[in-house]
């Protein structure tokens, strides 16, 4: 992950018990678990006032409610982009897909137009199962906004 330093060690203790490749595993549903190690994580001063990386951390994490609290309160299209995946995973697709348009200003959509949100929503509500090639645009996609928030707010 390239993090600045401080939110590098900021977010280690939580990326050692959970890395990337384990996270978000399913593309629907809520599965929380680790809160004590985000909320510790969120304890942070490097992550003080850094509502777009907690709905992020949240987002990782599989707790959604969480998420979706945070990010339906940051009024840009970072929030709307962080509300338009929680609602992809909750299975709310047409929701998904109103918040992703109103993230489709988004400077990294427009520097990395292969993520391709709302063809991700699509692809998600038409799959059957936690398909793996999914999981892993999933994980990308999370990935590239949570370096993006991390470099650029």
């Amino acid at each position: 992950m390239n993090l600045p330093d401080p939110l590098a060690r900021a977010c280690e203790p939580l990326f050692t018990a959970l890395p990337l490749e384990n996270a978000m595993n399913h593309l629907t549903g809520s599965y929380p678990g680790h809160a004590a190690l985000v909320e510790g994580v969120l304890a942070e001063p490097a992550l003080q006032g850094r509502s777009d990386l907690a709905a992020g951390l949240w987002l990782y994490v599989d707790d959604l409610d969480r998420s979706h609290t945070i990010s339906q309160s940051i009024l840009d299209a970072t929030g709307s982009y962080w509300h338009g995946i929680m609602h992809r995973r909750e299975g709310d697709f047409a929701n998904s897909h109103h918040w992703m348009r109103r993230a489709a200003s988004h400077p990294l959509i427009a520097a990395v137009p292969d993520l391709d949100p709302d063809g991700l929503v699509d692809a998600v509500s038409q799959a059957r199962t936690d398909d793996p090639e999914l999981v892993e645009r999933q994980r990308r996609e999370w990935l590239a906004l949570f370096e993006w928030c991390a470099h650029n707010r």
